[in-house]
């Protein structure tokens, strides 16, 4: 499987902060918001990702993370000439991963949860095994501003509305998609909305209709912030940052995650501990080495 992460768009929601700087290399508390996406892929075991891009801003990810040869993965990237929806953004990867099975992230998604890592790999091998698609529902008071997903007693999905009116339930499905290898060809069969978009949404209705749909809901023990305004930037920096000091344990560190998959050694760690060594986040790092 491949992963996919969108981190093109304007950013209109979050200017001016974002008037000269793409909106996933803002730090959510102590890391680019684009940690967190990587690293949702990277617990999933998911080695070879490609990150969508705006063309101004691709040699700026290149510095931040490179091929990712430092955390033991394969990064490359591509751009996405236009903000024409998240359906067109994944078109934007079908050189990369047209025959493979692929998981799909916004750049701007934060999740975090018991048992997230068995939660995220079960689905993973679902597809692997029974190939459709695989979505997540989370409880949100305003069901208007999201993908809501309508579904039965016994949990299959009956329906699913983007932005809906009229909301039929208050489940939105988060910005977390795992596909099999048929998603680009039916992508490709997208129409733009009424927004002028490629909608996700639609990607999703063809599965649905196929009856090769499956949502897991995200209860209590789960958070979940779309990071693309400022109320939810702020929310989501207090979060983790309440998380980390309550704790002491990091959300969203790629090196860690590298390091304790055995993708990276302890000599490895250390030395990206030395290049952030004025720094607690340098600090984490080498006391993980050190255990």
């Amino acid at each position: 499987m491949k992963g996919i992460i969108l981190a093109g768009g304007s950013g209109t929601r979050l200017y001016p902060a974002t008037l000269c700087l793409n909106k996933h290399l803002l730090p959510i508390y102590n890391k680019p918001m684009i940690y967190y996406p990587l690293s949702l892929l990277m617990l999933m075991e998911i080695k070879d990702i490609i990150i969508v891009v705006n063309p101004e801003d691709k040699e700026k990810y290149k510095e931040l993370l490179g091929d990712g040869s430092h955390l033991g993965i394969n990064i490359s990237y591509t751009i996405q000439p236009e903000p024409n929806g998240l359906a067109g953004g994944l078109l934007c990867a079908r050189e990369f991963a047209e025959r493979e099975n692929v998981c799909l992230i916004l750049g701007d998604n934060i999740l975090f949860g018991h048992n997230l890592p068995d939660v995220l790999i079960k689905a993973k091998k679902y597809i692997e095994t029974n190939g459709g698609a695989y979505i997540f529902g989370y409880h949100v008071p305003d069901p208007h501003r999201f993908g809501i997903v309508e579904f039965d007693e016994e949990g299959n999905v009956i329906s699913i509305e983007e932005k809906p009116k009229k909301p039929k339930s208050n489940f939105a499905v988060i910005g977390l998609y795992i596909y099999d290898k048929t998603v680009f060809e039916k992508a490709s069969k997208v129409k733009p909305s009424a927004r002028g978009e490629l909608e996700i949404t639609s990607v999703n209705k063809l599965y649905l209709k196929e009856g090769k749909l499956k949502v897991e809901l995200l209860g209590r023990g789960f958070a979940w912030f779309d990071v693309g305004t400022h109320e939810s930037f702020l929310e989501g920096s207090k979060f983790v940052a309440t998380i980390e000091k309550r704790t002491g344990l990091m959300i969203g560190c790629i090196e860690e995650i590298a390091y304790r998959k055995g993708w990276i050694d302890k000599e490895q760690l250390l030395k990206l501990a030395e290049s952030l060594k004025k720094t607690d986040y340098g600090k984490y790092l080498r006391t993980l080495a050190e255990e």
